[in-house]
């Protein structure tokens, strides 16, 4: 077995999975619980490029949250930004705002140091890619998904006309952008097209709850959650929509699917349950970053560990652990 180093786990993100040139312009946005990896980062890019600039801000409170003004103003003069923060800003109006090209991103949200040395970061992302692009695109040509488990999940979401997206690691084009170590297919669901019941039984990598002892129930109705309950975790949850106020807190924005054969389980860590191979998951919050129209200052993401996803009744995932349209090989190398 191959062991990485911090440095090794840098270079790739800098050189494999965004690609930076010479004399591009590379920012990285930080605070400073992410310092670390933020300078490891910082030293692959400057072994590549001159131009390495670095800004740290105060934490945000949660994910979603905007960052300050004068950092959404140095978003807009970047070739490459890297979003290393310990709240993830990926869907914030700064990040759609600079989603054009000439600038492509990244997002390491709550990674650590030893993050940068895990197998998940040394997944083989241009292998997968084709697959997790394949996958984007079946979103985008079906009308109906289903999601179904053993645990009670049962749920109709209606993706007539709307557009998936590839998030395959690597983001090596003018505008695009990806978050690591996700490899995730996804894609934002009509408003008011979401029905039924999902029993959360993996993870909740937002809010710091992680790893659920408990499953939690979601009832949803036109699109957004109508009743949460399932412990503490569920608490927790209510409570942060509640202090928002906001009737968007509560849309359904995304369905995805995590795609990363080196996490074969959830942990508490936030990027590894976001990739956990085969999970589907449910993005909850605003949705303009994935082609959706809501906006609100919070979106978490909700993980089942077991589920079965059919598009237009073809099955894509199985009891959240096999694809069964496509081979075995490519997980294994």
């Amino acid at each position: 077995m191959t062991t990485h180093t911090i440095a090794d786990g840098a270079a790739r993100v800098v050189e494999v999975c965004a690609t930076v040139a010479p004399g591009e312009t590379v920012l990285l946005v930080t605070d400073d619980p992410s310092r670390p990896v933020a300078d490891a980062v910082a030293d692959a890019a400057r072994a590549v490029t001159d131009e390495v600039l670095m800004t740290v801000m105060p934490p945000v409170r949660h994910n979603g949250n905007e960052p300050p003004a004068a950092v959404a103003a140095a978003m807009q003069h970047a070739d490459v930004i890297f979003h290393i923060t310990h709240r993830s800003i990926t869907h914030t109006q700064a990040a759609a705002a600079a989603k054009t090209p000439p600038t492509r991103w990244i997002s390491l949200t709550k990674f650590t140091p030893e993050d940068l040395a895990s197998p998940a970061i040394f997944a083989d992302f241009a292998r997968i890619r084709p697959h997790c692009d394949a996958l984007a695109a079946a979103f985008t040509d079906a009308t109906t998904a289903r999601v179904t488990a053993p645990t009670g999940t049962d749920l109709t979401i209606d993706l007539g006309g709307c557009a998936g997206n590839s998030h395959p690691g690597i983001a090596d084009s003018p505008g695009s952008h990806t978050a690591l170590v996700h490899i995730e297919a996804n894609v934002s669901p009509v408003a008011d097209g979401v029905h039924g019941t999902a029993v959360i039984d993996g993870a909740i990598p937002d809010l710091d709850i992680g790893r659920l002892e408990r499953p939690i129930r979601l009832e949803i109705a036109d699109g957004r959650v109508t009743d949460i309950a399932g412990g503490e975790a569920a608490d927790r949850i209510a409570a942060v929509w509640a202090e928002y106020d906001d009737p968007a807190v509560y849309q359904i924005a995304q369905l995805a699917v995590g795609m990363n054969p080196a996490v074969e389980r959830f942990t508490d860590g936030f990027s590894e349950n976001h990739a956990r191979f085969g999970n589907v998951h449910l993005g909850i919050g605003t949705s303009i970053i994935l082609g959706g129209q809501t906006h609100t200052p919070v979106h978490f993401d909700a993980m089942m560990g077991s589920a079965t996803l059919t598009l237009d009744g073809t099955p894509v995932v199985v009891d959240g652990a096999e694809f069964p349209q496509i081979p075995a090989a490519v997980w294994t190398g």
